[in-house]
């Protein structure tokens, strides 16, 4: 578990729908968090090929759709799964604790893109 003094939350669980992406800033890094059926994942929010918000796209299952040009990404692991994306987006690894979901490595935001 998190050290508390490390404790970075992403967003409260009741914040994101099942089955839906939000967009949230976390120390000035733009986040998408994601519900696939219950699991929480969490991506940097601007894609990689263009500059869109993932946020803003379409989540089905596992797989965001980037709403500028369509590419895809698995949320859990970042691969690419549709062009035109090529490279893998930065995914953040998460755990929910007291009905909040929080960054569960903290030192992941200092290489943030």
């Amino acid at each position: 578990m998190t050290d508390v003094s490390e404790r970075i939350v992403l967003a409260r669980v009741a914040d994101v729908p099942e089955n839906d992406v939000i967009g949230v800033t976390v120390r000035g890094v733009p986040m998408a968090v994601y519900n696939v059926d219950g699991t929480f994942h969490a991506s940097d929010d601007i894609c990689n090929h263009g500059q869109a918000r993932l946020s803003e796209g379409f989540l089905d299952g596992d797989v965001i759709e980037c709403p500028l040009h369509g590419g895809c990404f698995n949320v859990a692991s970042g691969k690419p799964c549709a062009p035109p994306v090529t490279d893998d987006m930065k995914v953040y690894s998460v755990a929910v604790d007291n009905g909040e979901i929080i960054l569960a490595d903290p030192s992941q935001l200092s290489g943030a893109s």
